[in-house]
């Protein structure tokens, strides 16, 4: 009996290669070349063919427009980033869930990071996006830890249905915590304002090079558990029965996203949505099998943020709106659409 229902389960993992992958990766990639384009050449300044040029092979330094592109190139990559780890972090959240409608921020992670920043701006004068890494990543930690140890407690363990109502029960708590730091420290909230807004616009070559080892980390957890998240997908019993501890697995896939979401969130700021938007997109077009969704996820992020970030740019001229707005009016509609669907299934 044992026997067959092992058989039965693994049966539904039968996972193939998603129909036209090769031309849905190709696609993605043409859309990825164009959103980099568009991010170095539109903006407040539009630039020529051949100031890109000059721009990208370092010719011609009295050029203004080859000065705009070098500048647009860190954060072009800055963006690329941000998008990557949230696509991914909004994969993990939403299979250790179980809810078609998670994002990082269902856990309190977030906003776990955000008080540790709102704390390190008030009582130690922190102001720059460096010093915060660190103090966002230990927010983030804790909070998880702590959502997780509250979701474990009674039968059953760390249940998604707990997981969710632990981790807006701790996101209601923290965000009133921030609003109290904040009110007495006119300081603390105007450094406060412009980083919870959410903005690639100071991504510099420093951030790339404080972003990548993080995120290669990220990445590589997400990549390796992407096999066994396709059997907690299915459900704790059939995850059990194919040999994976859904526990342990949950902890490794939450660190992921803690490591992901927390980087992006101390050096960008909270950008909301990005990973709803790329991982239903993506949900879409290739199917739920997560050994291509992750990495398909990430590729939709990195365009998604990169193309809103332009947007926001020519929308906002002679300034410009920081990508969190842009990515706040587009992905709101989509989020209550996706919630008003009846037949929104779970995962």
């Amino acid at each position: 009996m044992k026997n067959s229902t092992g058989e039965s389960n693994k049966k539904k993992l039968d996972l193939h290669v998603p129909k036209h992958f090769s031309l849905i990766l190709i696609v993605g990639f043409i859309l990825l070349i164009v959103a980099i384009i568009a991010s170095l050449v539109l903006g407040a300044r539009v630039v020529s063919f051949q100031e890109l040029m000059d721009g990208l092979f370092y010719q011609n330094q009295d050029s203004y427009g080859a000065n705009v592109v070098q500048k647009r190139i860190s954060r072009t990559i800055f963006s690329l980033c941000c998008g990557v780890a949230l696509g991914i972090a909004g994969v993990l959240m939403q299979t250790v869930t179980r809810n078609p409608l998670a994002d990082p921020s269902i856990l309190g992670v977030n906003t776990g990071a955000a008080l540790f920043v709102v704390c390190g701006i008030t009582f130690f004068n922190i102001t720059t996006a460096s010093q915060y890494i660190w103090l966002a990543l230990i927010g983030a930690a804790v909070t998880a830890v702590f959502v997780f140890g509250i979701g474990s407690m009674g039968r059953g363990g760390a249940t998604p249905i707990k997981l969710v109502l632990a981790g807006a029960a701790t996101t209601a708590a923290l965000s009133s915590l921030v609003t109290a730091i904040m009110i007495p420290s006119q300081y603390a909230m105007d450094q406060f304002r412009y980083w919870q807004v959410g903005s690639v616009g100071s991504g510099s070559w420093d951030s790339v090079a404080i972003f990548i080892p993080f995120l290669l980390i990220g990445v590589l957890i997400a990549f390796i558990s992407a096999p066994a998240l396709n059997a907690l997908a299915l459900g704790d019993d059939v995850a059990t029965g194919l040999g994976v501890r859904p526990g342990v697995l949950r902890v490794f896939a939450i660190c992921a996203g803690v490591i992901l979401c927390g980087v992006t969130t101390a050096l960008a700021g909270p950008i909301g949505f990005i990973g709803l938007l790329a991982t239903h997109a993506m949900r879409l077009v290739i199917g739920p099998d997560l050994r291509f969704l992750v990495p398909m996820s990430a590729l939709a992020g990195a365009i998604i943020l990169t193309i809103s970030d332009v947007f926001g740019r020519l929308l906002g001229s002679p300034g410009e709106l920081e990508v969190g707005i842009v990515t706040a009016f587009i992905g709101a509609p989509i989020l209550i659409l996706l919630a008003k669907k009846s037949k929104v299934r779970s995962l």
